[in-house]
């Protein structure tokens, strides 16, 4: 049984996201989510709650045990930008993207 859980609109870059989401990519979930404690960057967080959404979800809906999931599958992919302008000089103009990302997160477990 798979149970899937999406994040979407993240203000962080999908390439940022990346480096934290490659840290917990198969792991189980109470293994993540110490690694994702422990790790020094504002995305850590957001894709925290991810996880815990995708075990409470598993939990909740699918009645499996929370101790018996893993992630199976943890991904980011590329949102919208936002398209901004900076002042330059001599009348110019310099384009700002804010970019976001999308964070998915599928987890498997034993039915109890």
């Amino acid at each position: 049984m798979e149970v899937k859980a999406v994040a979407k609109n993240l203000g962080v870059s999908a390439q940022k996201m990346r480096l934290v989401v490659n840290l917990v990519r198969g792991k189980k979930v109470n293994d993540a989510l110490t690694i994702l404690r422990f790790t020094p960057t504002p995305s850590a967080r957001l894709v925290a709650k991810v996880v815990k959404s995708a075990a409470a979800n598993a939990e909740h809906n699918f009645q499996l045990d929370p101790d018996g999931l893993r992630i199976i599958e943890i991904f980011a992919d590329v949102g919208t930008s936002l398209k901004r302008f900076r002042p330059r000089s001599r009348g110019q103009v310099s384009p700002i993207l804010k970019r976001h990302c999308h964070v998915t997160v599928i987890v498997a477990g034993e039915e109890v």
